[in-house]
């Protein structure tokens, strides 16, 4: 068998680097909006199988709709769970907010406060709780920049405040410090909390979205400076 002349191979490179192009090209649009469908559907079903089975039988999605379209009916619902939990949640935000709501909380957490174990765990998932979903002004200030784990390695990190009372005497530091959370790649809910000078620190320009993709991507995707709302894809 001859080889191809030089021209013909020429053009079928050509051709196989254009489809590669356009198939890497197609996976960056293809693969962002699949996986987030993905994701949303499987979170979506995750829930409704937590809470369909505390609704009566009577009333589950199932039975309603073979009520209503007749018994063969066969067309899965999904997402009812969301909307009852969703409801549900307001419903009891909404007594929690009244005087008798509060005197149940109070209530019930002074019952769980005399159990040991329990008393732990609930104390502790009520503070993250009140952490991530607080309509506060209590949350992380500004990305930064610290030594971690030692001198001379730069980690991105995100303040929280300063540090006070018994951790800002007896750090023996003179000046302010900071409560710093150092993120984990590629899980950014999981880090190391740690304590640094503040004329240790150095501040970021970028917004707490912006490091937070560079930390997810493993320093993959940077902020634009020309446009922020549009990230970079580095080399690699």
């Amino acid at each position: 068998m001859t080889d191809l002349p030089p021209p013909l191979a020429h053009k079928r490179r050509g051709l196989l680097g254009g489809l590669r192009a356009s198939f890497l090209t197609g996976l960056v649009v293809v693969l962002p909006v699949g996986l987030t469908i993905y994701l949303i559907w499987t979170v979506i079903g995750m829930i409704d199988s937590w809470i369909l089975p505390l609704v009566p039988g009577p009333y589950q999605p199932d039975a309603l709709m073979r009520r209503f379209f007749g018994p063969d009916y066969e067309f899965p619902v999904r997402g009812v769970g969301v909307v009852v939990f969703l409801v549900f949640t307001a419903v009891v935000g909404w007594i929690a907010k009244g005087l008798i709501g509060r005197s149940l909380i109070g209530w019930a957490e002074g019952l769980v406060d005399r159990m040991p174990v329990v008393r732990s765990i609930y104390n502790g998932l009520k503070q993250i709780a009140e952490t991530v979903f607080a309509q506060s002004e209590t949350n992380f200030d500004k990305a930064c920049l610290v030594e971690f784990p030692r001198q001379g390695i730069w980690a991105i990190g995100f303040v929280a405040t300063k540090a006070r009372d018994e951790l800002a005497q007896k750090i023996p530091v003179d000046g302010d410090v900071l409560t710093v959370f150092v993120a984990t790649t590629p899980n950014p809910t999981s880090g190391f909390l740690v304590y640094v000078p503040a004329d240790r620190v150095i501040m970021l320009d970028m917004s707490l979205e912006d490091a937070a993709k560079l930390i997810i991507s493993a320093g993959l995707v940077y902020p634009n400076p020309k446009d922020p709302s549009q990230p970079v894809l580095t080399a690699a």
